[in-house]
């Protein structure tokens, strides 16, 4: 069996954490999904004899056992493209095959993939299961998208199903979908770096998706309800006013009082009239219209608020730098091709 060392210093996920995480000095960062692939093809070492000098390219991996190779599926070259996709942002990033191994269960099997990052020798490890279709992976908990163009589908799926609120071009060849809730104190930090994306790719479709966590937030379906109205009066000029004043009001919506004034308010800044936009929420129509949202959200496995989906690559906007935002996005603009 295979025993790779780990160092301390270094997150050892065998989740998510380290499958979707930057590294930064040799440590691993969780985001919920894998990053995008640079320019260049991802260096995949193959097992080297010695260990590198002090400015070296990165770790020594450890040699691969053959016995660990008892599967037949997935392949290395499926795992290497997969992991191009996710990792290939980042050109320090430098990874190996350590086990494709088969599990007591008939068809799935089993992981392990050793990462370091160049001019850093520490190591870093992670597992997941593959799933007899060829689609998905179970790791951290989670099922996740696999292949060599893992987001392929939730793109296409976005592209006929993100009918939210939009600006930007009317291309959706580089389309970005934010998930939110209005009364997510996160949601409402990332506004700003949504504003700098919008202006920083003025080519990007930008679509607003409600996604509103009921169980936390007992507003959110409401405000959503209140927006999608807006949005009907009012066009999408008069939704993002309308939005902005509802994040901008946001503490207003810890009671139900408080909520009634602070959406009034947001709906009158968007030059729409209180009382027609709250008999319109009221109505079936506009109910049916935000579970709609919140089905799509689940389809797609969103689960959390805010969350951002790159051409169907869906990535939390917590806790992201916005310069490895940006190396995300440049790379789907270079590489995913048209809308189709």
């Amino acid at each position: 069996m295979i025993r790779l060392p780990l160092h301390s210093s270094t997150v050892t996920a065998v989740a998510s954490i380290l499958l979707f995480a930057p590294l930064v000095n040799g440590t691993v960062f969780a985001q919920n999904n894998p990053p995008a692939a640079p320019t260049k093809p991802v260096e995949v070492p193959t097992a080297p004899s010695q260990a590198p000098g002090p400015a070296a390219a990165g770790p020594t991996f450890p040699k691969p056992d053959p016995a660990d190779f008892s599967a037949d599926s997935p392949t290395k070259d499926q795992i290497n493209s997969f992991l191009q996709a996710s990792w290939g942002y980042d050109p320090n990033r430098i990874y190996q095959v350590q086990r494709i191994a088969k599990t007591v269960v008939p068809g799935i099997s089993s992981v392990i993939i050793a990462v370091g990052e160049k001019g850093n020798n520490q190591t870093g490890a992670l597992q997941f299961f593959a799933l007899p279709d060829g689609k998905h992976i179970i790791t951290g908990g989670e099922i996740l998208p696999f292949g060599e163009h893992p987001y392929a589908e939730n793109r296409a799926t976005l592209i006929k199903r993100a009918d939210g609120p939009s600006k930007g071009s009317a291309s959706k060849d580089l389309e970005l979908v934010e998930f939110a809730d209005y009364q997510c104190p996160h949601c409402k930090d990332a506004q700003a770096t949504v504003d700098k994306l919008i202006t920083d790719f003025p080519n990007a479709h930008f679509v607003y998706q409600n996604f509103p966590l009921v169980k936390l937030h007992p507003e959110a379906f409401r405000s959503a309800a209140y927006g999608i109205c807006v949005a009907k009066l009012g066009g999408n000029a008069g939704f993002f006013q309308y939005s902005a004043a509802v994040f901008d009001g946001q503490a207003g919506l810890a009671s139900d009082e408080g909520a009634t004034l602070t959406l009034n308010s947001a709906v009158s800044k968007a030059g729409q009239d209180p009382a027609k936009v709250e008999a319109c929420s009221k109505t079936p129509e506009t109910k049916a219209a935000v579970e709609s949202d919140i089905k799509l959200a689940e389809d797609l496995n969103v689960n959390q608020t805010p969350s951002l989906a790159i051409n169907g690559r869906i990535i939390p906007l917590g806790g992201i730098s916005y310069d490895i935002l940006k190396q995300m996005i440049n790379y789907h603009v270079a590489n995913d091709g048209p809308a189709r």
